[in-house]
This record gives C-alpha cells, structure tokens and sequence, in this order.
C-alpha cells in the first residue's frame, strides 16, 4: 500500500512525536489523521471525517479552523495532552512540489504560554527530576510563563512528592528509565504528565542560567529541563532567570495530605479558592502578588529573622491607612510584569501588550514616593530598590500608539514621527487616497452619474463602478471595461492603476516596515527583561505585604511573636476562615495555653462540638505567622515550627484499594515517622476505622509515642473517653474538652474548649439533629440506657482493658469479665493468641508494625 506524499509527509513528521497530537496544517485548518483523529474528534467533540490517503484507503480525518485553533488546543492541554503545531515553511504558490512542513512548537502542560489556558494568579510549573545511587534526587522547575526557574536537592522520594505538590507541577521530564512503580505513584498522587529527555548536560547558549551552581547533582536536573524547552519551543529563551537554588528545609514542610486537610488553596469538597485560606488572604491587586502569595502559603519561613521582616513590613503598612490606599490603587494599575515580559522575550507579546508593560511602569515612581512618604525603615529596600526602567517607558510612548489593534497584520501600531520613512509612506498612502476620493467627485460631475463610485477589492484593485441603467451615459473609450455583475459593470483607467500601484506599493510597504519597527521595539524590551523581572518581584512582594496588612486591618488580627522555648499561648484565637465566612452569630474564640511543661493536649467532647476546628485554627494562626502575616487573635506566642502534620477526615482511597482504616493508618505512620520535636501535629479520632478494642489499642499507643520518643506539639481528638486515664501517666499531656450542655432533652454546643474531659459523647443527640427518624432516635435511647444499666465490671471492662499498664493483666481481666458476664471461655488458639500478644514489646515497634501485627492476630481470631 502506498500513501499519498501528503500523508507520507505526515507520517515521517509524526514519528518523531508519537506522543502528541499532530496538528498538520493544510491551508485554513490543521488537520490530524488515523488515531490522532479518532482520539481527537472524542476529546474535542468535533466530526470524524476520511480522506482517500492513497490507493485504496480511506483513513480517519479530522481538523480545526486556523484561526480558533487556541480555543481547541486549550481543551486538549487542559486534559493534560501535548501539541506538536507543524506549519507551513513555504507558499504553496512558489513551492515546487510538495509544500515543507515543519514542527515550530510543542505545546505542552508545562510549556504553554497562552493567555486562554493559564490561571492568572496560579505558576505553571515545568519540573525535570534527575536520581542519584545515594538515594537522593535533584528537582528543576521552571515557569517559562514568568521565567522564573529553581533548583533543589532532596533526600527523600516523600519529598519529592511533597514539593511537586506544593508547586502545583503541570509537566515532569524524566530521564527515559525512570523507574516505572515511582512513575506510577506520581501519576495517582499528582496527575501530572510525563516527558522523557535524555541529555542532562547545560546547553552553552543558556550556561548563564547556571551561574554559581558548581554542585553536578543540581547541574543534571536543570540540563535536563533546558534541553527539553530548547527541543520543544524552538525559539530564544532569554527570558529564563538564573536559577535559584533554594534548600527545602529553610521552609516548613506541608505533606500532601496536610495540605488538603488544611484547605490551604482549595477547598475540599468542592475543590475552590473560595473557603480556603489563600481566599482568606488575598486581597492582592496584581495577578503576580497572586502568585507570590500562593509561594508563601504553600512554603512558610523557618528563619525567624526573615518572617520578622515581613511582619515589619505589614505592620508599617497597616498602621498607615492614607499611604496603603494609595499603594492599592496604583497597585491596580499595573498589569502583570513577569507574564508581560515572558511574552516579550518569547516573541509571541501584541502591541497591546506592549502599551500595558508602558502602563505599568507609569505607575512605579508614583509608587516610590508613596513608599518614600511612609519613611519606615521595613520597606526603603523597596523604595531604593525599585527601578522605573525609563528607558522602556520613554521608547514605548515614543514608539507605539495609545490604543493599538490587537493584532500586528494591518498596522496602525506605531505612531507619526517615530520613523520618517512609516511617514512616507502614510502619507502617500493618504494623499493616493484622497486622490481616489477627488477622481470620483469629478467622473460623477463629468458623465452626470450621481450612483457611480469607485471601489476597491483584493482580487481586482480599484474599480469604476457604473450601474446598468447608467451606463449609456458613460462616453464612448472613456473607460476600460473589467467585470460584469448582474446590476452594474465595473471598469478601470490607466490613471486609475497607477495611483492603485503607488497606494498599494505605499500601503504594502507601510504595513512591513510597521511590523519591522514594532519588532525592533519588542528587542529592545527584551534587552531589559533582567531589570523588569527584577522589579516586577518587587512589586509583586509589596502587593502581597500590602494585603497581608489589608486584611490585618479588617478583620482585627495581631502580630504574632515568637518563643525562644517551645511555648504555646494563643489567646482568643479564631479560624479565620470560618470566622470570615460566618454569615450569623460571632465565632467562638478560645485559648491556646501549652508550655514546655505541655506537649500534648487529649480533646473530648461531642461531635460537631468544635474540636476539629479548634485543632485547623492551631495550624492555620501557626502558617499565617511564619508566612508574615498578622493572627487571628487577641495575643500570640508561638515557637516556629518545622513541620505540620493531620490526619482529619480519612476516606476510602477506592482507587489504591485502601480502606478508610488503611489511608489513617498510612497518614498517621507518615507524622509518626517523619514528626521532630519542633514539629505540629493534629490527629483527628485515630482508630475510628477498626474495632472498637483495636481503635483504643491503637490510639493509646500513638499517644504514648508521640509523648515518649517525639515530644511534638500535638492535638490529639477522639471520642474514646477511656483514653484520657493517660493524664496521670504521661506527665506532659493534659485533657480539654469542648463543652456542651443538655436542656430539656437537646443539647447545646458551647464551641468553648474547657480544662478536662468531657462527660459524654452525646450522640444521639447529634444524630437527632440531622434528622434521623423519631422512632430510630428513641430505639438507640432505649439500647443506651440498657448499656448504663449492665453491671460496672461489664460496662467498664473496655476502659480497664485499655488503662491497664500490664498486658498481661489486661487480658487476664478481659478474661474474668467474658467468663462472669456468663460467656463461653477462651477457646485454646484465641490463648495462644493472647499469649503472643503478651509477649509482644510494644515500646519497641514502630505504629506500623504495631499495626500489622495487630491485624495478623486478629484475622487468626476470626479463623
């Protein structure tokens, strides 16, 4: 069988990218064939066509409009897939034989740079990841967007999850024999796309973006990714930033799952900006201060002098009303820097564009002496620091108009006096033109055709029009007859194409040297992309600060201080974002009061009664200090944490075939085993997933990790009142309770967290409140009080199974309890099950194998 040379064409160009939509553009469309097109016309719902591609075979077609191309293209990015845009290299009128066809651009996840299919306020993060025998693992990330570009190791494959997470990474370039199980995890993990490269070495005409990087475990990664955006975007990268090399233990670490529990950027449920603290905190003017915010969310300060320069800056900010409003509206007024300039470099920015880069730089000396007025020593850097470029502003007013098209095609971008030549060449075009004006009053004055007029298209030029009835008036030889139409003929004059010539010569000639002068503009901007970054993370910086102070002010937040030991007092402390959201009533503030003398506070209390929220606001006033940000509170000392870890809300994972009590466990396991002493920890209800017997065995044994061989901070929740025994055993733990009241059979929340343990767990009453059926309430009432009415030794026998210090003890009493309550006695292999389970030394297992080997003993029960 063989193909047309079209197709054939298409194939050996679609070899090299297997892995990417072909769009092959013939004329007006791209179009993509065989399974581009089978998979295509489903993610794109458009129509699936053929076309005869050879001798006998049909095969599949599909294909876009030229010109609505973006809109198709960002659907398919958006799904995670890769475009490679193959053009046209030549006119198919000069072309001799087949037209040259060549891949200009891949456009991928991570490297796309339209408007349409970025989020504003969000980074498009391209990562490459490079491995090392030791266990180790370089990570490159890059936003070819904004150029920015960071390079860090980690000793962890935890880590890396963690820190592609944190950076929301689009697009991961491996090298070709990554491991396949790593591979796989990050795809359930991060749902990122994956692209291979090879060659890990620094490509010479982008060795300036390594400049002081001397360590080869960073050198690879970072070759890796340049190697990979010089292959795929076939253009000038100047734009890309040195490269940052940052260590991810300057900041507090997050884990993926703490991230989400937290609501940091989105919300769980819905999986919005909107009920998250990102919300919370932005009131940001530019759309870079929405990402420079979302950067400090996602990795908080460990160095105490840094954060306390952010918190000098806010303060400063906040305390001068008159001064932050005026920031805020000139603030308004700029576009976004890094994206302009980013466009600018890559070649793709519109004459717009380049107005709105004028624009915003208009705005910077004014914002200098609004800075310059504040006279507060937290933000001269900025003043000193922040540079007008002049030079840029003063070419572009020069050089293009106030309100230009959107487009380069048709001109009218550059304005009068900047070139003499473009004045030339308008003016003739003018002058021609109103010669064309002047030649059809006078026709209509001569031949008395008040109806004739002279018209202009691209196929035939300038034109006499004369309508029928009107054409016995015309003089004999006075015109050269052109076209015919139904109503009226067209006709030309040798006169008349020579002044078509020169106005068209002129107009052609315009539209060129404007294009020419436009593009020399852009290449001067982009001459000073360095100094334009620069300043745009300045401003970027200050609008984030600013609304940090925004948001201080509204809602009456405090400045945190920080203790030299590891003391907790946070008085009158709020959610914030519930708080925010809150609609009626006033939030419920409660204290924070834990010194070196308290490591872990046991909370009981009713469902619904507030202890979730009481542990997320813990962590939440934790995140928004060390970002530099003002506290939900009336007073706040806090240490700086390294770490913060939850487990709150466990669900089934269907997908990886675990259970809600498996995703616990792993969670917990995660703290357990990564937790310091200066670290954050929250656990929810822990054992809730399993038997009762086993959820207090668990529970209690975590606790007493935590407590003896971690001494972290830590907010443990649980329903389990016989736990809270574990106060007059482990020295540095204390029992708070949420309180609640019951009147006249109802109970009533206090959302109030008050010394000691709770009473009861009402829940039935929680049960009433979301609408179980009557007669169902009053069942569970019946079996609770039938339960409280069984003898103590009964009643009580699990509480003294988990508060017993002696294992052995304790299964003896398990034993006397079953056997007095008139059950059978323990058979022979659930003895020897107790047997081995005394002997076990649980101070020296990890959870996790406490945990396993749990689960072995309790499936030999149930044999």
């Amino acid at each position: 069988m063989s193909y047309t040379p079209m197709i054939q064409q298409y194939l050996a160009i679609k070899a090299q990218y297997q892995d990417a939509f072909l769009f092959f553009r013939l004329g007006d469309f791209y179009e993509l064939f065989f399974d581009d097109a089978k998979k295509a016309s489903k993610e794109l719902e458009i129509a699936l066509t053929s076309r005869n591609g050879g001798k006998d075979e049909y095969i599949p077609m599909c294909g876009v409009p030229y010109h609505a191309a973006k809109q198709y293209i960002k659907v398919l990015i958006d799904k995670g897939y890769k475009i490679a845009i193959c053009e046209q290299m030549e006119d198919p009128k000069q072309a001799k034989g087949m037209v040259r066809r060549e891949v200009i651009q891949l456009i991928t996840p991570g490297t796309i740079m339209e408007d349409d299919s970025l989020q504003p306020k969000r980074n498009n993060f391209l990562a490459a990841l490079s491995t090392y025998k030791d266990g180790s693992f370089g990570l490159a990330m890059s936003d070819l967007t904004t150029g920015e570009t960071r390079v860090t190791l980690i000793d962890s494959w935890d880590g890396v999850i963690q820190e592609m997470d944190a950076n929301d990474v689009r697009e991961l370039v491996l090298e070709p024999h990554f491991d396949v199980r790593k591979k796989e995890e990050l795809f359930e993990k991060l749902n990122t796309t994956f692209s291979e490269n090879e060659s890990d070495q620094i490509p010479d005409q982008l060795s300036a973006i390594t400049e002081g990087i001397s360590q080869e475990k960073l050198l690879h990664p970072l070759g890796r990714l340049l190697n990979y955006l010089l292959s795929t975007q076939k253009r000038s990268l100047d734009h890309l930033q040195q490269a940052d090399v940052y260590h991810i233990n300057e900041y507090m670490m997050i884990d993926q799952h703490s991230r989400r529990n937290l609501e940091l950027t989105q919300t769980n449920r819905e999986k919005k900006t909107y009920g998250s603290l990102l919300w919370l905190l932005d009131d940001v003017k530019t759309a870079m201060g929405g990402r420079r915010l979302k950067q400090w969310i996602e990795k908080p300060l460990l160095n105490q002098k840094k954060i306390n320069q952010r918190l000098d800056a806010v303060a400063a900010l906040k305390q001068h009303l008159l001064e932050r409003e005026s920031l805020r509206e000139l603030l308004g007024n700029v576009y976004d820097l890094e994206r302009l300039v980013g466009r600018v470099s890559f070649g793709n920015v519109n004459p717009r564009e380049v107005v709105q880069l004028r624009r915003s730089l208009e705005q910077v000396p004014e914002i200098k002496r609004v800075l310059a007025e504040l006279d507060e020593q937290s933000l001269s850097e900025y003043e000193k620091e922040m540079d007008p470029c002049e030079a840029v502003r003063t070419l572009i007013d020069r050089a293009v108009v106030d309100d230009p098209p959107f487009s380069t095609a048709d001109g009218g971008i550059i304005k009068s006096g900047y070139n003499k030549t473009l004045d030339q060449y308008r003016d003739a075009s003018k002058n021609g033109k109103r010669w064309i004006a002047e030649l059809e009053a006078s026709e209509r004055a001569s031949t008395g055709i008040k109806s004739l007029k002279i018209g202009y298209n691209r196929v035939f030029g300038y034109y006499i029009e004369v309508s029928r009835p009107n054409l016995k008036l015309i003089p004999e030889g006075r015109y050269e007859r052109r076209q015919t139409l139904s109503n009226a003929e067209r006709f030309i004059t040798p006169e008349l194409k020579e002044k078509e010539r020169i106005i068209l010569e002129a107009e052609e000639k315009r539209v060129e040297l404007e294009f020419q002068l436009f593009s020399d503009v852009r290449l001067k901007i982009k001459d000073q992309a360095t100094r334009l970054q620069k300043l745009a993370r300045l401003v970027s910086t200050l609008d984030v600060l600013q609304s940090f102070a925004a948001v201080s002010d509204r809602n009456g937040y405090v400045r945190p201080r920080f203790s030299k030991g590891r003391t907790l007092t946070i008085k009158n402390s709020r959610h914030p974002v519930i708080e925010r959201v809150m609609r009626r009533g006033t939030f419920v503030a409660n204290d924070f009061d834990m010194d070196e003398s308290c490591d872990l506070l046991m909370i009981t209390g009713p469902n619904m009664g507030g202890k979730s929220t009481y542990m997320r606001q813990a962590a939440l006033t934790a995140i928004m200090a060390q970002i530099g940000c003002f506290v939900a509170a009336d007073e706040a000392h806090m240490p700086i944490f390294d770490q913060i870890f939850t487990r709150i809300g466990a669900a089934d994972d269907l997908v990886s075939g675990q259970s809600t009590f498996m995703v616990e466990m792993d969670e917990a396991n995660y703290a357990l085993s990564h937790a310091t002493q200066n670290s954050l920890i929250l656990l929810d209800e822990i054992g809730r997933g399993t038997s009762t017997y086993d959820g207090i065995a668990i529970a209690q044994a975590i606790v007493e990790y935590i407590h003896d061989h971690i001494a972290a901070k830590t907010f443990f929740s649980t329903h389990y009142h016989e736990l809270t025994f574990l106060e007059e055993k482990l020295d540095r733990l204390r029992n708070v309770h949420v309180g609640a009241i019951e009147e006249n059979g109802t109970v009533v929340f206090l959302h109030k967290v008050l010394e000691g343990q709770a009473d009861k767990s009402y829940g039935i009453h929680v049960a009433k409140l979301a609408g179980l059926p009557d007669h169902l309430i009053q069942r569970a009432d019946e079996i609770l009080r039938g339960l409280e009415q069984l003898p103590d030794s009964e009643r009580d026998a699990q509480a003294e199974t988990a508060a017993a210090e002696d294992e052995p003890e304790q299964l003896a009493l398990f034993a006397e309890s079953r056997e007095n309550s008139g059950t059978q006695v323990l058979s022979r292999s659930e003895q020897k099950v107790l047997d081995e389970l005394s002997k076990i030394e649980l101070l020296t297992m990890t959870p996790m194998d406490a945990m396993n080997k749990l689960f072995q003993l309790q499936k030999r029960l149930k044999k």
